[in-house]
């Protein structure tokens, strides 16, 4: 693990006010692997995800000191390269975020801001992106529809068919089946299951089923800072701190 492409030292981040959203933060995300951030509400959780693609930086009063590692880069470093940063960082919202034009559209944004130009090369990314996620048969005949159009789950998939579009290397799911019905979550978590040998997955949940079902890394957080992490196995059966104990009985929420 310590060929890690994403490694975290010291990461503190505050906001106007003096309020504190993560103390010193220092961790190794595995590589193609599931690593899920579990915790309660107000923990860090979405601001530790944040901070990995530096979306953080939208945050209003936010300052973060320590480093983020990527690929041995610190995205924090002055005249880091933020656009080429998120092109390899995905993050799928917990509230799917279509853009307001075409189902097509929405998949060929993020090629043609990067520069693709080639009208068969943008149709075959957004066939190649959409079948990605099980979505091409349900919206070939409707490319051109406006993508606020579809179900809920259906643009949560397309959401993540979007950032598929730029291939990414690395991808950050901030709770994205907490608006979903049963049946868009499944397709979700199969999702996941079936793209974390090709990438590094980092998954914010509060559902604690989903995160024993699909992570094989589990951190824990409280309070801002990290209380234990390991093995999904390994903290859920046998978990180490109080905390993490009393968290896993539904005596913290």
């Amino acid at each position: 693990m310590n060929n890690s492409r994403v490694l975290i030292n010291n990461l503190s981040v505050t906001y106007d006010g003096g309020d504190s959203g993560l103390k010193d933060i220092s961790l190794i995300i595995p590589d193609r692997q599931i690593t899920a951030i579990i915790g309660p509400s107000g923990c860090g959780k979405t601001t530790l995800l944040r901070s990995i693609n530096r979306m953080i930086d939208t945050a209003d009063g936010a300052k973060v000191s320590g480093q983020i590692l990527v690929d041995s880069d610190d995205i924090f470093a002055p005249g880091a390269d933020v656009l080429s940063l998120r092109k390899k960082i995905g993050l799928i919202s917990q509230r799917p975020t279509p853009l307001p034009m075409s189902i097509y559209e929405n998949v060929a944004y993020g090629p043609k801001i990067h520069g693709e130009k080639d009208k068969k090369e943008l149709d075959k990314i957004v066939r190649d992106s959409l079948l990605s996620v099980s979505l091409w048969s349900e919206v070939e005949d409707r490319l051109h529809s406006p993508a606020s159009k579809l179900s809920i789950g259906q643009q949560q998939r397309l959401c993540l068919a979007r950032s598929l579009a730029v291939k990414p290397e690395i991808l950050l799911f901030d709770e994205p089946t907490s608006a979903l019905d049963p049946i868009s979550s499944r397709k979700i978590e199969d999702k996941l299951i079936g793209l974390k040998s090709d990438y590094t997955i980092v998954l914010v949940t509060h559902i604690l089923r989903q995160a024993k079902r699909l992570a094989d890394y589990v951190v824990f957080l409280y309070m801002g800072q990290i209380i234990e992490h390991g093995p999904t196995l390994e903290v859920f059966n046998n978990p180490k701190e109080v905390l993490t104990q009393s968290y896993i009985r539904g005596e913290i929420s």
